[in-house]
């Protein structure tokens, strides 16, 4: 199983606009990365002060990463998140540098 995490920053004036977005997340989307051969276990999104951190426990790193390029419903979403989350083109995927077990 394979955990992997990003941040992403939020714009300015835009926390309640993601969090209202996160209250009612598109089926579709659910759907595109549940179906997906990643063997998604866990994703969880969290936020605090404009920074977002979002975690995921699954079998495939390589396939979530291309329903997150290639799937409409992600298309849709980020169209969505347009101007709420800020693109600096950076990689935002995280390295793990510790974990306690």
């Amino acid at each position: 199983m394979a955990r992997i995490a990003f941040h992403l920053e939020l714009a300015d004036g835009q926390r309640e606009a993601y969090r209202e977005a996160h209250e009612d997340v598109p089926t579709r989307l659910e759907e595109a990365y549940l179906d997906s051969d990643a063997g998604l276990e866990t994703y969880s999104v969290f936020e605090s002060d404009g920074h977002v951190f979002g975690f995921m426990e699954l079998d495939d790193p390589d396939a979530i990463r291309d329903v997150m390029e290639a799937s409409d419903a992600q298309a849709r979403w980020d169209e969505e998140m347009d101007g709420i989350i800020l693109d600096d083109d950076a990689d935002q995927w995280m390295d793990e540098v510790y974990r306690m077990i």
